[in-house]
């Protein structure tokens, strides 16, 4: 298996595409109860193509994009170049390089589950100031049965080997808890939706880790097998991808 900052080097496009963003909410509950203003310092940690970091800087904050991935950093920094306050950063949730006490709010979107908890909990608390808050955030499918999760689910487990050994760590709530120690974070829930045509439902695809990619055997079977489901599901030429979005905020003990 690759390591976590080698693992999207080949996906950087179908990520900027395709990739959920974050529903309004979660900014207005950063606002909220997380302090989140246009004065904040905010660290993006595993900030990845800068989906959530743009979110952030439209609020006028100061944001570090901390990610260890180049061509995941290089995309955000061609895409956010024109923002003042984005600064990149070469550097991981253990290392953010970052100085002391220097930013009033941590975000995670997608990414805590690759970090190291233990190295992540010490330094993300040296970087954070007092008082200040983590939010760690994922969109997640939703846990109802709906026909084309199930079956997109069903083909994911047939072609991609590592589709179960690596969503089994993603929203990780004993992790979660460790992370936060004696002060458990709260949680909210938001819906949220992506709607495709076909190229798009396979970019999406693509745009996950696990999923094999061109030359690997399983690549044309899954292809194949995605192109049946949407014909299946598709309505007027689309299909609907719904999620949850989950956001575990709170202080650090």
């Amino acid at each position: 298996m690759l390591s976590s900052t080698e693992r999207f080097s080949t996906r950087v496009e179908n990520y900027i595409k395709y990739r959920p963003s974050y529903p309004p909410a979660v900014l207005e509950l950063l606002r909220v109860k997380c302090a989140l203003a246009r004065t904040s310092s905010v660290a993006d940690v595993g900030s990845g193509t800068g989906i959530l970091t743009e979110l952030l800087l439209e609020t006028g904050a100061e944001v570090f994009a901390v990610e260890p991935n180049r061509e995941m950093r290089e995309a955000a920094e061609r895409l956010l170049s024109d923002y003042g306050r984005f600064r990149s950063v070469h550097g991981t949730a253990e290392e953010t390089t970052l100085a002391a006490a220097s930013v009033d709010l941590i975000t995670a979107s997608q990414a805590f589950h690759w970090f190291d908890v233990q190295k992540a909990r010490s330094e993300l608390a040296r970087i954070l100031r007092p008082g200040g808050r983590v939010a760690l955030i994922w969109n997640e499918r939703p846990l109802e049965p709906l026909p084309f999760l199930d079956d997109y689910e069903a083909l994911l487990r047939r072609h991609c080997a590592e589709y179960d050994q690596v969503t089994s760590h993603r929203v990780h709530e004993p992790k979660i808890r460790e992370f936060f120690g004696r002060r458990l974070p709260e949680l909210a829930m938001f819906p949220n939706r992506q709607t495709f045509d076909f190229a798009g439902l396979e970019g999406r695809l693509l745009s996950s880790s696990y999923a094999p990619e061109p030359g690997h055997p399983q690549y044309e079977p899954m292809i194949a097998g995605l192109r049946d489901l949407f014909e299946r599901h598709h309505r007027a030429g689309k299909v609907v991808f719904p999620y949850r979005t989950l956001v575990y905020f709170g202080q650090p003990a």
